[in-house]
């Protein structure tokens, strides 16, 4: 892995005016600290992540680079903006401990054996995370009438957006050299959207639910019933002809036949994505 200093930003946490937040308006909405302290816990822990994918990558200098110096210190940024918002409206979470008992966790599902067999179709499969984040936070956006929140859900976004844009290019550069066929392409396509966000949110509720709670046992069916609930507000909000058209992308179909899938997977995308 290539050891480099980050590079800078393209916006600050210190351009975040949280004493804006109008608490009033945003504390009482328990599905929103739900889906926000989740969602602070998940990006908080992505340097795992992205380390390992860097070095999953190391043959590849720029993909690593990238993925080092920018990647990581975006994502990191974004959880450190959303536990600052939490840590306002909602003083009383322990925000600290319950990223510690996550983080246990989380850390062994970002492992490089669960990534795809191959360079290109693991760039695929981010295409899809990537896909589902700035859904996610497209979908937050629109949840919530609190100002500091819908700017900060909307520059949150739009890193996603652009780091798909980056995953979608190192994909068709791994495409080329592997040469590999549309079906295994809409294999790990398929395989990352059936299991995106569930995991990680079911770990990320369960340990929110811990620190609410001041308890240790928490039943799979009350983080799996909470998980469901919440999702319904993203699936909502969620902007389902960008989702599709980004997911579409890497298979490179043409218009005539992208039209004719386009409902179906929207159908699908509906069902699955975030239920």
């Amino acid at each position: 892995m290539i050891e480099s200093s980050p590079a800078k930003l393209p916006w600050s946490v210190s351009e975040i005016d949280y004493q804006a937040i109008e608490v009033d308006r945003i504390r009482p909405d328990r599905d929103l600290f739900y889906l926000l302290a989740s969602a602070s816990f998940i990006e908080s822990g992505s340097d795992t992540y992205a380390g390992n994918l860097a070095t999953y990558y190391a043959h590849t200098p720029e993909a690593a680079d990238w993925l080092s110096r920018h990647w990581e210190a975006e994502e990191l940024q974004h959880g450190l903006a959303l536990r600052r918002y939490v840590e306002h409206v909602w003083p009383e979470f322990d925000w600290e401990r319950g990223y510690a008992r996550f983080f246990e966790e989380y850390r062994v599902t970002c492992s490089i054996d669960q990534f795809e067999p191959t360079e290109a179709l693991e760039m695929a499969a981010r295409c899809v995370v990537e896909t589902g984040t700035a859904a996610y936070y497209r979908a937050l956006e629109q949840a919530s009438d609190e100002p500091v929140l819908r700017a900060l859900t909307r520059r949150i976004a739009n890193d996603e957006v652009r780091h798909y844009k980056h995953f979608y290019r190192f994909f068709n550069q791994f495409l080329d050299q592997e040469g590999l066929g549309r079906h295994r392409v809409l294999g790990a396509l398929t395989r990352r959207l059936l299991e995106i966000k569930n995991e990680d949110a079911e770990i990320a509720l369960r340990n929110v639910l811990r620190m609410e709670r001041g308890v240790e046992e928490i039943p799979d069916q009350e983080v799996k019933a909470l998980n469901s609930r919440v999702s319904a507000v993203i699936r909502k909000n969620l902007p389902i002809d960008m989702t599709v058209k980004m997911l579409l992308r890497p298979l490179h179909l043409h218009s005539g036949v992208e039209r004719a899938v386009r409902k179906p997977l929207v159908a699908v995308v509906s069902r699955v994505m975030l239920h």
